[in-house]
């Protein structure tokens, strides 16, 4: 493999941006751990600013929010409501201006580029729109890129996983295809099992169907609750798609960087209908006026 060509999500984050960590919060004088709570992950007070004084934006206003442990959790909101900056800070991608992120049991809020590489190759699994396949690789190279990065090769209950994974995603005759000799559909599946090859705490998936046809994009997400409701895989999936949000257990809104509400599972049409009122509401607009 060209050593120059590496994924960003697996790679040293830049210098000199981590934030300060807080002061442990207790109750009674015990430390809630994640794992106590339930959650995969989970932030608190996460604040995110871009600029000072009158120039500044705020992405992220003091949100506190956790992901469930082998729950699908979508993640939605309108362009600018802080969606994306959300998963890039619980994936250990950004750092926060100010609040804490845990993956797992583990604080990240403090740690070193190093040690944030290493924790989001072992612990962290991504999906990206644009599959972020690497093109010099085929099929089954991009599968295990993660290990490779690690230094290492899969254990032998790993390469069970990755080859129950490839029979499940029906990639068996493409293993030795590179990117460009796929379908989008093939390439997502690859990037999905590449993302749970290393069985990791979770699985971030940033709009894992904008790139599809809508049968394409309905495998994937199929292929996303099946890994989840059948595999007890926790996944956080950000998107605008009520569509892509309605296979998800959990729906969570954000605006203007707060989470606006915390739902069950809801419908495409249920979801449709809050994001419409919501944005209504933030014009000034009753949803009277629009019906009539």
């Amino acid at each position: 493999m060209d050593a120059h060509i590496i994924l960003p999500m697996y790679t040293d984050a830049s210098p000199g941006r981590r934030a300060e960590p807080a002061a442990v919060r207790t109750v009674e004088g015990m430390h809630i751990s994640s794992t106590d709570l339930g959650l995969a992950a989970r932030v608190q007070q996460l604040t995110k600013t871009y600029g000072t004084g009158e120039g500044g934006v705020t992405a992220l206003d003091a949100v506190t929010v956790g992901v469930r442990r082998g729950e699908f959790t979508a993640i939605m909101g309108p362009s600018g409501s802080g969606k994306s900056t959300l998963m890039h800070i619980m994936a250990g991608l950004d750092a926060p201006t100010s609040g804490r992120a845990w993956i797992g049991d583990t604080e990240i809020t403090g740690l070193s580029d190093l040690e944030l590489t290493i924790l989001r190759r072992r612990r962290v699994g991504f999906v990206f729109q644009a599959f972020n396949l690497v093109p010099t690789l085929d099929a089954i190279g991009n599968i295990l890129l993660p290990f490779d990065l690690d230094g290492r090769r899969p254990t032998a209950l790993e390469r069970a996983r990755v080859d129950g994974l490839v029979e499940t995603l029906g990639l068996g005759a493409r293993l030795r295809h590179r990117p460009h000799q796929l379908s989008g559909g093939q390439q997502q599946r690859v990037a999905i099992a590449r993302a749970l090859a290393t069985a990791p705490d979770l699985v971030f998936a940033d709009e894992p169907t904008g790139n599809l046809d809508s049968r394409s994009g309905r495998e994937v997400l199929g292929l996303l609750q099946t890994a989840s409701r059948t595999h007890g895989q926790s996944i956080a999936m950000v998107t605008h798609d009520p569509i892509a949000a309605s296979h998800a257990d959990r729906v969570i809104f954000l605006g203007d960087g707060r989470i606006t509400a915390d739902k069950p599972r809801q419908s495409a049409e249920e979801i449709s209908a809050f994001m419409l009122a919501a944005e209504l509401g933030a014009a000034g607009i009753e949803a009277s006026e629009v019906s009539a």
